[in-house]
Protein backbone atom coordinates (compact mmCIF):
# COMPACT_ATOMS: atom_id res chain seq x y z
CA UNK A 1 0.00 0.00 0.00
CA UNK A 2 1.30 3.18 -0.47
CA UNK A 3 0.54 7.07 0.15
CA UNK A 4 -0.59 9.81 -2.17
CA UNK A 5 3.13 11.58 -1.53
CA UNK A 6 4.52 8.42 -2.23
CA UNK A 7 2.52 7.94 -5.87
CA UNK A 8 3.84 11.10 -6.59
CA UNK A 9 7.60 10.39 -5.57
CA UNK A 10 7.16 7.14 -7.60
CA UNK A 11 5.56 8.70 -11.14
CA UNK A 12 8.37 11.38 -11.19
CA UNK A 13 10.56 8.80 -10.85
CA UNK A 14 9.20 7.00 -13.45
CA UNK A 15 8.07 4.15 -11.92
CA UNK A 16 4.65 4.32 -12.03
CA UNK A 17 3.25 5.66 -15.09
CA UNK A 18 -0.50 3.82 -14.96
CA UNK A 19 -3.16 4.06 -12.09
CA UNK A 20 -6.21 1.90 -11.97
CA UNK A 21 -9.31 3.71 -10.95
CA UNK A 22 -11.52 0.36 -10.14
CA UNK A 23 -15.12 -0.55 -8.48
CA UNK A 24 -16.73 -3.86 -8.23
CA UNK A 25 -20.10 -4.25 -10.32
CA UNK A 26 -22.87 -6.07 -9.18
CA UNK A 27 -21.10 -9.58 -10.80
CA UNK A 28 -17.88 -9.27 -8.05
CA UNK A 29 -15.79 -8.17 -11.03
CA UNK A 30 -12.98 -4.75 -11.07
CA UNK A 31 -14.04 -2.34 -13.79
CA UNK A 32 -12.96 1.04 -14.03
CA UNK A 33 -10.15 2.79 -16.33
CA UNK A 34 -6.63 3.29 -16.25
CA UNK A 35 -5.52 6.83 -15.95
CA UNK A 36 -1.51 8.15 -16.36
CA UNK A 37 -0.19 8.50 -13.55
CA UNK A 38 0.13 12.38 -13.94
CA UNK A 39 -3.37 12.97 -15.04
CA UNK A 40 -4.32 10.79 -11.99
CA UNK A 41 -2.22 13.50 -9.54
CA UNK A 42 -3.49 16.31 -11.33
CA UNK A 43 -7.46 15.38 -11.58
CA UNK A 44 -8.71 12.35 -10.12
CA UNK A 45 -7.15 11.99 -6.32
CA UNK A 46 -9.07 15.47 -5.35
CA UNK A 47 -12.39 15.14 -7.65
CA UNK A 48 -12.94 11.52 -8.74
CA UNK A 49 -13.75 10.21 -12.36
CA UNK A 50 -16.97 9.44 -14.24
CA UNK A 51 -18.04 6.24 -15.56
CA UNK A 52 -21.32 5.26 -17.87
CA UNK A 53 -24.13 4.23 -14.94
CA UNK A 54 -25.14 0.71 -17.01
CA UNK A 55 -21.82 -0.56 -15.51
CA UNK A 56 -24.31 -1.41 -12.65
CA UNK A 57 -27.16 -2.72 -15.16
CA UNK A 58 -25.80 -4.74 -17.43
CA UNK A 59 -25.67 -8.55 -17.93
CA UNK A 60 -22.35 -10.59 -17.11
CA UNK A 61 -22.22 -9.96 -21.32
CA UNK A 62 -22.24 -6.17 -20.78
CA UNK A 63 -25.37 -5.96 -22.82
CA UNK A 64 -27.84 -3.46 -22.06
CA UNK A 65 -31.23 -4.94 -20.17
CA UNK A 66 -34.10 -3.49 -19.29
CA UNK A 67 -35.78 -3.05 -15.49
CA UNK A 68 -33.58 -1.16 -13.57
CA UNK A 69 -34.20 2.31 -11.83
CA UNK A 70 -31.24 3.94 -11.71
CA UNK A 71 -30.02 3.43 -15.62
CA UNK A 72 -31.81 3.05 -18.21
CA UNK A 73 -31.95 4.18 -22.64
CA UNK A 74 -35.09 6.54 -21.33
CA UNK A 75 -32.60 8.20 -18.33
CA UNK A 76 -29.94 8.41 -20.89
CA UNK A 77 -27.72 6.08 -19.72
CA UNK A 78 -25.86 9.59 -17.64
CA UNK A 79 -22.30 9.04 -15.56
CA UNK A 80 -21.79 8.32 -12.15
CA UNK A 81 -18.63 9.70 -10.12
CA UNK A 82 -15.71 7.03 -9.20
CA UNK A 83 -14.57 8.72 -5.78
CA UNK A 84 -11.25 6.90 -5.24
CA UNK A 85 -10.77 6.11 -1.51
CA UNK A 86 -7.00 6.45 -1.26
CA UNK A 87 -6.80 4.55 1.95
CA UNK A 88 -6.50 1.51 -0.69
CA UNK A 89 -3.96 2.61 -3.09
CA UNK A 90 -1.50 0.17 -3.45
CA UNK A 91 1.05 -1.01 -6.55
CA UNK A 92 -0.08 -3.66 -8.81
CA UNK A 93 3.35 -5.69 -9.28
CA UNK A 94 2.41 -8.36 -11.62
CA UNK A 95 1.62 -5.50 -14.54
CA UNK A 96 4.74 -3.26 -14.83
CA UNK A 97 4.02 0.39 -13.35
CA UNK A 98 0.54 0.14 -12.31
CA UNK A 99 -0.67 1.11 -9.20
CA UNK A 100 -4.53 0.87 -8.34
CA UNK A 101 -7.10 2.26 -6.36
CA UNK A 102 -10.71 1.43 -5.09
CA UNK A 103 -13.43 3.57 -5.68
CA UNK A 104 -16.56 4.45 -3.94
CA UNK A 105 -19.51 5.37 -6.59
CA UNK A 106 -21.75 8.56 -6.30
CA UNK A 107 -23.97 10.72 -8.03
CA UNK A 108 -23.25 14.06 -9.42
CA UNK A 109 -24.87 15.43 -6.59
CA UNK A 110 -22.89 13.68 -4.13
CA UNK A 111 -25.27 11.03 -2.96
CA UNK A 112 -24.27 7.57 -3.06
CA UNK A 113 -24.95 5.12 -5.80
CA UNK A 114 -27.24 2.81 -3.29
CA UNK A 115 -26.98 -0.40 -5.70
CA UNK A 116 -22.97 -0.49 -5.65
CA UNK A 117 -21.83 -3.17 -3.81
CA UNK A 118 -19.32 -1.21 -1.92
CA UNK A 119 -21.58 1.21 -0.95
CA UNK A 120 -24.09 -1.44 0.00
CA UNK A 121 -21.28 -3.24 2.23
CA UNK A 122 -20.74 0.36 3.68
CA UNK A 123 -24.14 0.90 4.87
CA UNK A 124 -24.00 -2.18 6.96
CA UNK A 125 -20.92 -1.56 8.58
CA UNK A 126 -22.12 1.68 9.75
CA UNK A 127 -24.38 -0.07 11.21
CA UNK A 128 -22.02 -2.15 13.39
CA UNK A 129 -20.05 1.35 13.58
CA UNK A 130 -23.04 2.70 15.49
CA UNK A 131 -22.86 -0.11 17.85
CA UNK A 132 -18.65 0.48 18.47
CA UNK A 133 -18.27 -2.72 16.59
CA UNK A 134 -16.07 -3.94 13.46
CA UNK A 135 -16.35 -6.67 11.34
CA UNK A 136 -13.26 -9.28 10.44
CA UNK A 137 -14.07 -11.21 7.79
CA UNK A 138 -11.96 -13.86 5.87
CA UNK A 139 -13.22 -15.32 2.37
CA UNK A 140 -11.51 -18.64 1.21
CA UNK A 141 -11.39 -19.04 -3.08
CA UNK A 142 -11.17 -22.28 -4.46
CA UNK A 143 -10.11 -22.03 -7.81
CA UNK A 144 -9.77 -24.64 -10.80
CA UNK A 145 -6.16 -24.29 -13.01
CA UNK A 146 -6.19 -25.39 -16.62
CA UNK A 147 -2.97 -25.81 -18.83
CA UNK A 148 -5.33 -24.23 -21.98
CA UNK A 149 -5.29 -20.05 -22.26
CA UNK A 150 -8.39 -18.45 -21.79
CA UNK A 151 -8.60 -17.92 -25.63
CA UNK A 152 -7.83 -21.63 -26.69
CA UNK A 153 -10.33 -22.29 -23.55
CA UNK A 154 -13.11 -19.95 -25.23
CA UNK A 155 -12.16 -21.12 -28.56
CA UNK A 156 -12.75 -24.86 -27.94
CA UNK A 157 -15.92 -24.06 -25.93
CA UNK A 158 -14.85 -24.69 -23.01
CA UNK A 159 -14.70 -28.80 -23.85
CA UNK A 160 -11.76 -30.76 -23.50
CA UNK A 161 -10.05 -28.17 -21.97
CA UNK A 162 -6.46 -29.89 -19.69
CA UNK A 163 -6.61 -29.30 -15.72
CA UNK A 164 -3.50 -28.73 -14.11
CA UNK A 165 -3.82 -31.45 -12.37
CA UNK A 166 -4.90 -35.24 -13.37
CA UNK A 167 -6.17 -36.12 -9.33
CA UNK A 168 -7.10 -35.57 -6.80
CA UNK A 169 -4.65 -33.16 -4.82
CA UNK A 170 -6.07 -32.17 -1.83
CA UNK A 171 -3.28 -31.71 0.62
CA UNK A 172 -0.83 -32.70 -1.87
CA UNK A 173 2.56 -31.50 -1.80
CA UNK A 174 3.57 -33.06 -5.19
CA UNK A 175 0.07 -32.00 -6.43
CA UNK A 176 0.74 -28.53 -4.84
CA UNK A 177 4.55 -28.20 -7.03
CA UNK A 178 3.45 -29.25 -10.21
CA UNK A 179 1.44 -25.67 -10.31
CA UNK A 180 3.97 -23.73 -7.93
CA UNK A 181 5.52 -21.49 -10.59
CA UNK A 182 2.14 -20.18 -11.27
CA UNK A 183 0.65 -20.26 -7.33
CA UNK A 184 3.88 -18.70 -6.37
CA UNK A 185 4.01 -15.70 -8.92
CA UNK A 186 0.02 -14.74 -7.54
CA UNK A 187 0.88 -15.41 -3.75
CA UNK A 188 4.04 -12.76 -4.35
CA UNK A 189 1.80 -10.50 -6.15
CA UNK A 190 -0.82 -10.41 -3.63
CA UNK A 191 1.92 -9.82 -1.33
CA UNK A 192 3.10 -6.77 -3.32
CA UNK A 193 -0.25 -5.25 -3.48
CA UNK A 194 -0.35 -5.44 0.45
CA UNK A 195 -1.89 -8.33 1.01
CA UNK A 196 -1.25 -11.17 3.77
CA UNK A 197 -0.85 -14.26 2.12
CA UNK A 198 -1.06 -17.31 4.69
CA UNK A 199 -0.61 -20.21 2.56
CA UNK A 200 -1.73 -22.67 -0.64
CA UNK A 201 -3.05 -25.91 -1.26
CA UNK A 202 -4.76 -28.23 -3.37
CA UNK A 203 -7.82 -28.75 -3.30
CA UNK A 204 -10.53 -32.01 -4.18
CA UNK A 205 -11.28 -31.49 -8.02
CA UNK A 206 -9.29 -31.61 -11.03
CA UNK A 207 -6.72 -28.65 -10.83
CA UNK A 208 -8.27 -27.39 -7.84
CA UNK A 209 -5.77 -25.32 -5.68
CA UNK A 210 -6.90 -22.74 -2.92
CA UNK A 211 -4.63 -19.67 -1.77
CA UNK A 212 -5.64 -18.28 1.33
CA UNK A 213 -5.18 -14.68 2.99
CA UNK A 214 -5.06 -13.12 6.52
CA UNK A 215 -8.33 -12.24 8.12
CA UNK A 216 -8.93 -8.49 7.60
CA UNK A 217 -11.48 -5.65 8.36
CA UNK A 218 -14.77 -6.80 6.27
CA UNK A 219 -14.50 -3.48 3.61
CA UNK A 220 -10.65 -4.22 2.97
CA UNK A 221 -11.05 -8.48 2.90
CA UNK A 222 -14.16 -7.38 -0.03
CA UNK A 223 -11.94 -5.21 -1.72
CA UNK A 224 -8.66 -7.28 -1.41
CA UNK A 225 -10.77 -10.48 -2.73
CA UNK A 226 -11.98 -8.54 -5.65
CA UNK A 227 -8.43 -7.63 -6.83
CA UNK A 228 -6.85 -11.05 -6.13
CA UNK A 229 -9.80 -12.60 -8.36
CA UNK A 230 -8.71 -10.19 -11.21
CA UNK A 231 -5.33 -10.38 -10.60
CA UNK A 232 -4.95 -14.00 -10.59
CA UNK A 233 -6.27 -14.50 -13.65
CA UNK A 234 -4.08 -11.98 -15.57
CA UNK A 235 -0.95 -13.86 -13.96
CA UNK A 236 -2.41 -17.42 -14.95
CA UNK A 237 -2.92 -15.51 -18.79
CA UNK A 238 0.70 -14.31 -18.70
CA UNK A 239 1.66 -17.75 -18.32
CA UNK A 240 0.03 -18.77 -20.53
CA UNK A 241 -2.61 -20.65 -18.76
CA UNK A 242 -6.47 -20.14 -16.95
CA UNK A 243 -8.10 -20.47 -13.49
CA UNK A 244 -11.95 -20.27 -13.23
CA UNK A 245 -13.75 -19.13 -10.08
CA UNK A 246 -16.57 -20.54 -10.99
CA UNK A 247 -19.26 -21.96 -8.83
CA UNK A 248 -19.68 -25.58 -10.66
CA UNK A 249 -17.53 -25.35 -13.27
CA UNK A 250 -18.22 -29.68 -13.72
CA UNK A 251 -19.38 -31.82 -12.06
CA UNK A 252 -17.00 -32.88 -9.28
CA UNK A 253 -16.70 -30.59 -6.68
CA UNK A 254 -17.44 -27.09 -7.08
CA UNK A 255 -15.40 -23.98 -6.35
CA UNK A 256 -16.43 -22.79 -2.78
CA UNK A 257 -15.83 -19.29 -1.19
CA UNK A 258 -16.53 -19.98 2.67
CA UNK A 259 -16.58 -16.74 4.45
CA UNK A 260 -15.95 -16.13 7.72
CA UNK A 261 -17.13 -13.29 9.99
CA UNK A 262 -15.86 -12.38 13.64
CA UNK A 263 -17.04 -8.75 15.35
CA UNK A 264 -14.70 -6.77 17.64
CA UNK A 265 -15.48 -4.02 19.98
CA UNK A 266 -13.90 -0.48 20.00
CA UNK A 267 -11.22 -2.23 22.58
CA UNK A 268 -10.62 -4.64 20.57
CA UNK A 269 -12.28 -7.54 22.62
CA UNK A 270 -13.74 -10.12 21.13
CA UNK A 271 -17.81 -9.44 20.65
CA UNK A 272 -18.84 -12.92 19.91
CA UNK A 273 -17.16 -15.16 22.22
CA UNK A 274 -17.65 -15.49 26.00
CA UNK A 275 -18.10 -18.04 28.92
CA UNK A 276 -21.75 -18.96 26.95
CA UNK A 277 -22.18 -23.01 25.75
CA UNK A 278 -19.77 -23.42 23.00
CA UNK A 279 -17.77 -20.63 23.60
CA UNK A 280 -20.25 -17.87 22.60
CA UNK A 281 -21.44 -15.06 24.41
CA UNK A 282 -24.81 -14.01 24.61
CA UNK A 283 -24.78 -11.34 21.82
CA UNK A 284 -22.71 -14.11 19.64
CA UNK A 285 -25.71 -16.72 19.93
CA UNK A 286 -28.21 -14.32 18.69
CA UNK A 287 -25.33 -13.66 15.70
CA UNK A 288 -25.67 -16.95 14.50
CA UNK A 289 -29.18 -17.65 15.26
CA UNK A 290 -29.53 -14.31 12.95
CA UNK A 291 -27.50 -16.23 10.28
CA UNK A 292 -29.61 -19.06 10.26
CA UNK A 293 -32.71 -17.31 10.22
CA UNK A 294 -31.85 -15.12 7.26
CA UNK A 295 -30.41 -17.58 5.11
CA UNK A 296 -33.16 -18.17 2.62
CA UNK A 297 -34.15 -14.52 2.43
CA UNK A 298 -30.48 -13.32 1.52
CA UNK A 299 -29.29 -16.56 -0.09
CA UNK A 300 -29.27 -14.54 -3.57
CA UNK A 301 -26.54 -12.28 -2.11
CA UNK A 302 -24.88 -15.52 -1.63
CA UNK A 303 -25.41 -17.48 -4.76
CA UNK A 304 -25.87 -14.97 -7.55
CA UNK A 305 -26.22 -17.34 -10.67
CA UNK A 306 -27.84 -19.96 -11.97
CA UNK A 307 -24.62 -22.09 -12.27
CA UNK A 308 -24.28 -21.53 -8.31
CA UNK A 309 -26.81 -23.60 -6.96
CA UNK A 310 -25.38 -26.90 -9.03
CA UNK A 311 -22.96 -27.03 -5.73
CA UNK A 312 -25.44 -27.91 -3.54
CA UNK A 313 -25.26 -31.60 -3.40
CA UNK A 314 -25.40 -34.04 -1.25
CA UNK A 315 -21.42 -35.60 0.24
CA UNK A 316 -19.69 -32.61 -1.69
CA UNK A 317 -18.45 -30.49 0.83
CA UNK A 318 -21.19 -27.83 -0.05
CA UNK A 319 -23.89 -27.60 2.22
CA UNK A 320 -27.44 -28.43 1.73
CA UNK A 321 -28.47 -28.57 5.38
CA UNK A 322 -29.77 -25.34 7.10
CA UNK A 323 -28.16 -26.02 10.47
CA UNK A 324 -25.02 -24.46 12.50
CA UNK A 325 -22.59 -26.73 14.07
CA UNK A 326 -19.23 -26.99 16.08
CA UNK A 327 -16.48 -27.61 13.44
CA UNK A 328 -18.71 -29.36 11.45
CA UNK A 329 -17.97 -29.38 7.52
CA UNK A 330 -21.89 -30.75 6.56
CA UNK A 331 -23.47 -27.98 8.30
CA UNK A 332 -24.02 -24.26 6.35
CA UNK A 333 -22.92 -22.48 9.25
CA UNK A 334 -19.65 -24.19 11.00
CA UNK A 335 -18.42 -22.24 14.21
CA UNK A 336 -14.91 -22.41 14.25
CA UNK A 337 -12.10 -21.45 16.81
CA UNK A 338 -11.68 -20.71 20.34
CA UNK A 339 -11.69 -17.64 22.50
CA UNK A 340 -10.50 -14.28 20.09
CA UNK A 341 -10.57 -16.43 16.89
CA UNK A 342 -14.07 -17.67 17.29
CA UNK A 343 -16.04 -16.85 14.33
CA UNK A 344 -18.32 -18.06 12.20
CA UNK A 345 -17.83 -19.73 8.62
CA UNK A 346 -21.21 -19.70 6.30
CA UNK A 347 -20.56 -21.88 3.70
CA UNK A 348 -22.86 -21.16 1.24
CA UNK A 349 -21.15 -19.08 -0.83
CA UNK A 350 -19.22 -19.89 -4.23
CA UNK A 351 -16.34 -19.03 -5.67
CA UNK A 352 -18.76 -16.75 -8.00
CA UNK A 353 -19.84 -14.47 -4.96
CA UNK A 354 -19.78 -10.88 -4.93
CA UNK A 355 -17.64 -10.83 -1.91
CA UNK A 356 -18.95 -7.15 -1.18
CA UNK A 357 -22.97 -7.81 -0.54
CA UNK A 358 -22.11 -11.56 0.93
CA UNK A 359 -20.46 -9.60 3.37
CA UNK A 360 -23.26 -7.19 3.75
CA UNK A 361 -25.85 -10.08 3.90
CA UNK A 362 -24.16 -11.82 7.15
CA UNK A 363 -23.46 -8.60 9.02
CA UNK A 364 -27.49 -7.88 8.37
CA UNK A 365 -28.72 -11.06 8.67
CA UNK A 366 -26.13 -11.04 12.32
CA UNK A 367 -27.55 -7.70 13.59
CA UNK A 368 -31.32 -8.95 13.02
CA UNK A 369 -30.50 -12.14 15.80
CA UNK A 370 -29.16 -9.84 17.85
CA UNK A 371 -31.73 -7.26 17.53
CA UNK A 372 -34.90 -9.72 17.72
CA UNK A 373 -32.84 -11.64 20.20
CA UNK A 374 -33.78 -14.71 18.35
CA UNK A 375 -32.89 -18.29 20.32
CA UNK A 376 -30.03 -20.39 19.08
CA UNK A 377 -30.77 -23.77 18.86
CA UNK A 378 -28.66 -26.86 19.63
CA UNK A 379 -25.76 -27.24 17.27
CA UNK A 380 -26.17 -30.02 14.90
CA UNK A 381 -23.62 -33.17 15.43
CA UNK A 382 -23.26 -35.46 12.83
CA UNK A 383 -24.30 -35.74 8.84
CA UNK A 384 -26.07 -32.79 8.39
CA UNK A 385 -26.66 -34.40 4.82
CA UNK A 386 -29.09 -37.02 6.26
CA UNK A 387 -30.56 -34.37 9.16
CA UNK A 388 -33.76 -33.98 7.94
CA UNK A 389 -33.52 -30.22 8.07
CA UNK A 390 -34.76 -27.17 5.98
CA UNK A 391 -32.44 -27.09 3.06
CA UNK A 392 -30.50 -24.00 1.51
CA UNK A 393 -32.47 -22.99 -1.82
CA UNK A 394 -31.37 -24.61 -4.31
CA UNK A 395 -32.67 -22.56 -7.51
CA UNK A 396 -32.08 -19.12 -8.18
CA UNK A 397 -35.59 -18.52 -9.56
CA UNK A 398 -36.46 -19.35 -5.41
CA UNK A 399 -33.73 -17.34 -4.04
CA UNK A 400 -35.02 -14.38 -6.38
CA UNK A 401 -38.67 -14.88 -5.39
CA UNK A 402 -37.26 -15.31 -1.52
CA UNK A 403 -35.40 -12.19 -1.66
CA UNK A 404 -38.14 -10.23 -3.54
CA UNK A 405 -40.96 -11.08 -1.07
CA UNK A 406 -38.16 -10.46 2.14
CA UNK A 407 -39.73 -8.00 4.09
CA UNK A 408 -36.13 -8.23 6.44
CA UNK A 409 -34.60 -7.70 2.83
CA UNK A 410 -36.50 -4.40 1.96
CA UNK A 411 -36.04 -3.38 6.21
CA UNK A 412 -31.95 -4.26 5.87
CA UNK A 413 -31.04 -3.01 2.92
CA UNK A 414 -34.09 -0.45 1.44
CA UNK A 415 -36.58 -1.49 -1.50
CA UNK A 416 -34.51 0.01 -4.24
CA UNK A 417 -31.53 -2.15 -3.21
CA UNK A 418 -34.01 -5.03 -3.13
CA UNK A 419 -35.56 -4.59 -6.43
CA UNK A 420 -32.08 -4.10 -8.57
CA UNK A 421 -30.45 -7.17 -7.21
CA UNK A 422 -33.96 -8.73 -8.00
CA UNK A 423 -33.68 -7.53 -11.61
CA UNK A 424 -30.02 -8.63 -11.74
CA UNK A 425 -31.70 -12.23 -10.86
CA UNK A 426 -34.31 -11.90 -13.67
CA UNK A 427 -32.00 -10.75 -16.67
CA UNK A 428 -30.11 -13.78 -15.33
CA UNK A 429 -32.78 -16.09 -15.86
CA UNK A 430 -34.02 -14.77 -18.52
CA UNK A 431 -30.61 -15.45 -21.07
CA UNK A 432 -30.89 -19.13 -18.99
CA UNK A 433 -34.40 -19.84 -19.93
CA UNK A 434 -33.51 -18.74 -24.19
CA UNK A 435 -30.12 -20.98 -24.09
CA UNK A 436 -30.00 -24.44 -25.57
CA UNK A 437 -27.55 -25.99 -23.61
CA UNK A 438 -24.76 -29.21 -24.36
CA UNK A 439 -27.03 -31.40 -21.98
CA UNK A 440 -30.18 -31.22 -24.13
CA UNK A 441 -28.79 -31.44 -27.29
CA UNK A 442 -27.04 -35.04 -26.46
CA UNK A 443 -29.71 -35.50 -24.60
CA UNK A 444 -32.38 -35.10 -27.31
CA UNK A 445 -30.93 -34.86 -30.41
CA UNK A 446 -31.17 -38.32 -32.26
CA UNK A 447 -32.99 -39.92 -28.90
CA UNK A 448 -35.86 -37.99 -28.03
Amino acid sequence: MISLDELRGEAAAGRIDTVVIAFTDMQGRLQGKRLSARYFLEEVAGHGSEGCNYLLAVDVDMNTVDGYAMSSWERGYGDFVMRPDLATLRRVPWQEGEALVHADLAWEDGTDVAASPRQVLRRQLARLAERGWTAYVGTELEFIVYQDTYESAWAKGYRDLTPANQYNVDYSLLGGARVEPLLRRIRNGMTGAGMYVESAKGECNLGQHEIAFRFDEALATCDNHALYKTGAKEIAAQEGMSVTFMAKPNEREGNSCHVHISLRDGSGAPVLAGDGPYGLSETGAHFIAGQQACLRDFTLLYAPNVNSYKRYQPGSFAPTAVKWGVDNRTCALRLVGHGPSLRIENRVPGGDVNPHLAVAALVAAGLHGIDERLPLEEPYAGNAYSSGAGTVVRTLRDAAADWSASALAAASFGAPVVEHYANCARVELDAYDRAVTDWEMFRGFERL
